[in-house]
């Protein structure tokens, strides 16, 4: 098996894409990542890219922009994952953590920490869920429209917010006028609203395309607009809108310890594709 890193991101599609595509969903996350390095790529001004190859076949996928995690595709066997830790490990890659599918995510972290000794923390247990046909809430008042530079300061405190809430303390962060700036600038994705007698009252953003799909998040609603179906609403809508327009999936994350925002998108036609993790390396 050869490692080989590569520098252009479709030089990297060309030979990580037959691979990922085997479970679309599941790698949606370096899929939507390769996506942001294409349009945008001031958004991760560090990354890296790699393949494992054994013979003319791709068995391994992974990437990393910094400060981000490691992120792993599901591999074709084990050995090819251990593969990847090894040769990181030799050419002294410094990883801050790792993240992916159960169970690839924790081969990885079994075999990283054989390598190099260090402690592993859970820091978040995510679910993948994916769509093909939303089915939205009845009697949720409002209407869905898309968000415009005049919403750009709203954007920014909401999704602070949602950050502060919804992200671990120690979970690397972009900043937050840059991301918006960044989603409302995109060619690929976006920020929905949903409004209630002309009040906007939630926020869904979209971005991070695949092949075949598109993922969205992060959603928010301020906690004095909460248990109103505005969040299901927007989510379901928003959905339509991408699968009618074109999309075959759309791909969302959850966090597995909130059981009330895993029902929200289920009730509205998600379905859980896989569990995934993020893990952070700590010196012991």
């Amino acid at each position: 098996m050869q490692l080989r890193a590569h520098e252009d991101v479709p030089l990297f599609l060309d030979a990580a894409g037959p691979h990922l595509l085997r479970d679309e969903a599941r790698h949606n996350l370096i899929f939507g990542i390769c996506t942001t390095l294409v349009e945008t790529p001031a958004a991760y001004p560090v990354f890296h890219l790699w393949t494992v190859e054994r013979g003319r076949e791709t068995v391994a996928v992974a990437l990393m922009t910094l400060p981000f995690n490691l992120v792993v595709a599901q591999p074709v066997d084990l050995r090819a994952l251990r593969f990847v830790a090894k040769e990181l490990h030799d050419r002294r890659v410094a990883l801050p953590g790792v993240t992916g599918a159960l169970p690839e995510v924790k081969w990885f972290v079994e075999e990283w920490e054989k390598l190099t000794g260090a402690a592993t923390r859970a820091r978040m247990a995510q679910g993948i869920y994916a769509i093909r046909e939303a089915k939205p809430p009845k009697g949720v008042p409002g209407e869905m429209r898309f968000a415009e530079p005049h919403d750009r300061r709203l954007l920014v405190e909401w999704t602070v917010a949602f950050e502060a809430e919804a992200l671990p303390e120690d979970a690397p962060r972009q900043n937050p006028e840059d991301l918006i700036d960044r989603r409302l600038q995109s060619e690929s994705g976006g920020i929905a609203l949903w409004d209630d007698e002309g009040e906007t009252v939630s926020l869904s953003g979209f971005g991070g395309t695949t092949p075949h799909g598109i993922r969205i998040g992060p959603v928010y609603t301020p906690p004095e607009r909460r248990r109103r179906g505005y969040a299901s609403a927007l989510v379901a809508e928003l959905s339509r809108y991408l699968l009618t327009g074109g999309r075959e999936y759309c791909f969302l994350y959850t966090d597995l310890a909130n059981p009330t925002s895993n029902r929200i998108y289920t009730d509205v036609g998600y379905e859980l594709v896989c569990k995934s993790a993020d893990y952070v390396f700590e010196r012991r």
